[in-house]
């Protein structure tokens, strides 16, 4: 540090920083660089003891306050572990009262260390009712929130002062972050014992059997949903093709089918196309307007009637949870940083990135396929943070036009072997009247040429390049030996 003190001494001294149940340490003035380390964090132990108090005294009581905090959330460690007790006696239907509780307590070898059973029954005289026990416990959560305000700028600033050598960005990126988890209140947990892991598993499982539970994001492809059973949180999922392959279309035919279907918060991040073009896709697809008499709007074409289907699609948008942002340059420090905004303030739950070769990262790389191999572990990162499928477009090379077949393998990913390593799914965009008009006019193949948990497979869509949109297969199509 600059004063010369290590790290160690300077946590020691943390430690050391004195009692107290106020907010503040003592009154005489710290020096500036110590004024982090030697106060009290914020906590309010009178306020810590009226809510335990009032859980001791009525049952709803308890099912009120903890709906709004956590265990981590008390700053006393003996208060803390009553509240656990409290609350494995509420979770298993057993009744709560002081007797129980310090048998709980005396049969887990903590009674004597939070005081012994003369405690808990301070804790219940030091409230007259249950009735506020909600607004203490706004008070110890208010307080665990200032706590943890201080622990992320703590380690903010350590991340600043440890800096040399690594890019700034970077660092934002991670202060970021901190910020965002400190936000959204999660603690964050680096293991997890197997046996709760298995039982939450098999019991999503049982929801998912019995009709309780989204199976993922749908895709709006009745096939694709078979098969992935939807895009599901913190996978990143690729779309790629060759130019005019359609591989736009369908990263926005996900978004359509998400948002305008299912209500389903989704943002696109188009970094190829404006808003207006997006815009008018968008509706070429939902209203079936051909799109080239959305561009060029003459009378003849753009009739009344069609004015008529614009306007009630205008109104069925209003409230639409779909979001477009088609800033030039997009970082892809800007680009996390919208996408946690979202989660925040609209609880996000698809991302779509178009394209992934045209992001940039702002500062000087190696290479190219550096760079993109950042942008792709990044975005995989992203939606593990964030618990939301990413789909991020991207561009082919040109091996499939040296094939006979022209069809677009795995390897044909432009620029960067780690967007195969990353994705979750890869689905190759291939029509093959792009090459030959007379070769099945108007299909497509949507080749899913990676899928990290399941089987791979070739999906047969209908190509309607005049509205922009993919649309399911007529049922009968594999009767008809095509």
């Amino acid at each position: 540090m600059a004063d010369g003190t290590t790290w160690d001494e300077t946590r020691a001294q943390e430690r050391r920083g004195g009692e107290g149940n106020g907010t503040g340490g003592s009154g005489n003035a710290a020096p500036v660089r110590d004024a982090l380390f030697d106060r009290v964090p914020p906590h309010d132990d009178d306020a810590e003891m009226a809510v335990l108090g009032g859980m001791l005294m009525s049952k709803d009581a308890i099912g009120e306050v903890s709906q709004m905090i956590d265990v981590t959330d008390f700053y006393q460690p003996k208060h803390q572990t009553i509240y656990d007790a409290i609350i494995g006696l509420f979770s298993a239907s057993q009744p709560v009262d002081v007797v129980l509780v310090a048998n709980k307590l005396l049969a887990e070898g903590n009674l004597e260390k939070v005081g012994g059973a003369d405690y808990l029954h301070s804790l219940v005289a030091s409230v007259p009712t249950a009735a506020n026990a909600t607004y203490y416990a706004d008070i110890v959560h208010q307080r665990a929130v200032l706590r943890n305000v201080i622990a992320a700028g703590t380690k903010i600033a350590q991340l600043g002062y440890s800096a040399e050598g690594s890019q700034a960005e970077d660092v934002v990126n991670l202060a970021q972050a901190e910020v965002y988890e400190m936000s959204v209140g999660k603690v964050r947990q680096d293991y997890s014992a197997i046996g709760p892991v298995v039982q939450e598993t098999l019991e999503q499982l049982d929801k998912l059997q019995n009709g309780q539970m989204e199976k993922g994001v749908p895709t709006g492809f009745t096939d694709i949903d078979d098969v992935t059973q939807g895009l599901q949180p913190g996978q990143m999922i690729v779309v790629a093709g060759r130019p005019a392959m359609g591989k736009s279309t369908l990263g926005i035919d996900f978004a359509r089918a998400a948002a305008l279907k299912h209500g389903l918060t989704t943002v696109v991040f188009s970094l190829e196309m404006s808003k207006v073009e997006l815009a008018q896709r968008i509706i070429s697809a939902e209203t079936g307007i051909p799109l080239v008499v959305l561009r060029r709007a003459d009378a003849e074409n753009l009739t009344s009637d069609r004015w008529t289907q614009l306007n009630n699609f205008w109104a069925r948008m209003q409230d639409a949870p779909l979001f477009i942002d088609d800033s030039p340059n997009m970082s892809l420090m800007e680009i996390r940083a919208k996408c946690r905004r979202l989660k925040q303030t609209n609880d996000l739950k698809l991302v779509v990135i178009d394209y992934l070769q045209l992001m940039t990262s702002g500062k000087h790389v190696e290479s190219r396929q550096q760079e993109v191999s950042e942008f792709s572990r990044a975005l995989k990162l992203l939606a593990k943070e964030l618990e939301v499928p990413v789909v991020a477009l991207s561009q082919l090379n040109r091996g499939p036009e040296m094939r006979n077949d022209k069809k677009p393998q795995l390897s044909d990913l432009r620029e960067s072997g780690s967007i195969e390593q990353d994705a979750d799914v890869v689905f190759l965009v291939h029509r093959p009247d792009f090459y030959d008009k007379e070769d099945r006019p108007g299909e497509a193949d949507i080749i899913m040429a990676k899928h990290r948990n399941g089987p791979t497979e070739t999906f047969h869509l209908v190509f309607q390049g005049d509205r922009s949109r993919f649309n399911n297969m007529p049922q009968d199509y594999n009767n008809q030996g095509v």
